[in-house]
């Protein structure tokens, strides 16, 4: 059995700890906080612009823009892939589900579609990717922990668009974790580029392949009731001073807006969860400091009663003589 000392040096030692998990979470609460509020504001905007440009490459002919061209998923061989993940670890299994979720598609799509990918990297956890899949890393770019601006985003996707332009991909998705709750967090896949998906795939959120590579159906179902429905009207479109200029300015910042916005997603993601694992930490710090001040008042009574059965030996003894 530890001795009282060994047991009252074990129980500062969980003491200092839990002071850096209770500082931790109450940062962490702060972040998360100015980043829940950041995603929410933002979320609206960024939904109803996606379902526009869906409407827009769903009506408009295909030869009015290169990002509104039609690719059948039998013609995708190459595939870009965004993947946003933190930069630190100590965030509960936030970089871990959105790993398991992106090398579950990688495999799937190399083994039952046959097509290849590269990634982009945002976060320097997502690193991680490239020594588990053995893929390639087009580019990496610096992930600030406080988003303020859409900026902060842009050579990104002007990249992406650039790369999609000169056919390089085939397709372009973005994985990154979807904010739900304080309590949950979802990592997605969702098609970015080309704009003009199969029937099947229009819809937000979601990458459109099919069941065999993870999708959430209801998730899907929601996402076009609530961002795709247009009731019994038929809309057109009227572009000033024409098409080709109007597009040209249009369509590469909406692809920014949904990076953008995936990326406070993410953020906001990121920080609940390393709340939660910080006040996870804290409590089973509390837990182990009450189990081992039982154990040291235990081991402390039995030391009393040694001593004070000793000296009554010791009493007794002279006594005897």
């Amino acid at each position: 059995m530890p001795s009282t000392q060994d047991i009252r040096r074990r129980i500062k030692s969980v003491q200092s700890t839990k002071k850096i998990t209770k500082a931790m979470e109450l940062v962490a609460t702060s972040k998360m906080k100015k980043a829940i509020a950041a995603a929410l504001a933002t979320r609206p905007y960024a939904n109803l612009s996606w379902a526009t440009v869906l409407s827009l490459a769903a009506n408009l002919q295909e030869d009015l823009h290169p990002l509104l061209k039609k690719v059948y998923k039998r013609d995708v061989k190459k595939i870009g892939l965004v993947v946003i993940s933190s930069n630190r670890g100590l965030c509960g299994g936030y970089n871990a589900q959105l790993t398991n979720k992106v090398l579950s598609f990688l495999k799937d799509s190399k083994a039952k579609l046959d097509q290849d990918a590269e990634l982009y990297l945002m976060g320097k956890k997502s690193q991680e990717l490239v020594f588990k899949y053995g893929t390639t890393a087009v580019a990496e770019f610096e992930k600030l922990d406080i988003i303020s601006d859409t900026q902060e985003i842009r050579p990104l996707s002007k990249m992406i668009v650039k790369d999609f332009m000169r056919k390089k991909y085939d397709k372009i998705l973005v994985a990154y974790t979807d904010f739900v709750s304080t309590i949950k967090q979802v990592p997605r896949i969702k098609q970015l580029l080309p704009i003009k998906m199969e029937k099947k795939e229009e819809y937000l959120g979601i990458v459109g392949e099919d069941t065999r590579l993870g999708l959430d159906e209801k998730f899907v179902q929601e996402k076009q009731d609530k961002y795709l429905k247009t009731d019994k009207y038929q809309y057109g479109y009227k572009f000033e001073p024409n098409p080709r200029k109007v597009l040209n300015a249009m369509l590469p910042r909406l692809i920014e807006i949904q990076l953008y916005q995936a990326l406070l997603e993410s953020n906001a993601s990121e920080q609940s969860a390393r709340m939660i694992a910080m006040k996870n930490a804290s409590d089973a710090a509390s837990d182990m400091i009450y189990d081992l001040s039982l154990a040291y008042n235990k081991a402390r009574q039995t030391s009393i009663t040694r001593e004070i059965a000793e000296i009554s030996a010791g009493a007794m003894a002279q006594n005897d003589n």
